[in-house]
């Protein structure tokens, strides 16, 4: 397995995860569980997804660098780009 399918793996591996924390959570409201613990949940999904977006932008970020046809300047602008991706101002 290459570099970047264990890393698609990885991702993949960890929006299913967020996936079924979803489904515990719309569970929990069915069951009335407390405003605090489905807070709780939401915020493990949410801190979950913001590393699978960290991990995507990276490896693209890391896959771009490496390319030598690319001057500084196209270099300088992917990082920026990727920084604007993860940076929401």
């Amino acid at each position: 397995m290459t570099e970047s399918e264990e890393t698609k793996k990885k991702i993949e591996n960890r929006l299913k995860r967020s996936e079924g924390q979803i489904r515990g959570v719309l569970k929990m409201l069915d069951e009335d569980k407390s405003c605090r613990e489905v807070v709780t949940q939401l915020s493990a999904i949410r801190s979950s997804i913001d590393r699978a977006i960290g991990v995507i932008v990276a490896e693209n970020l890391k896959e771009c660098l490496a390319m030598e046809d690319i001057s500084d300047d196209e270099k300088t602008e992917k990082i920026q780009e990727a920084i604007a991706l993860v940076v929401k101002k």
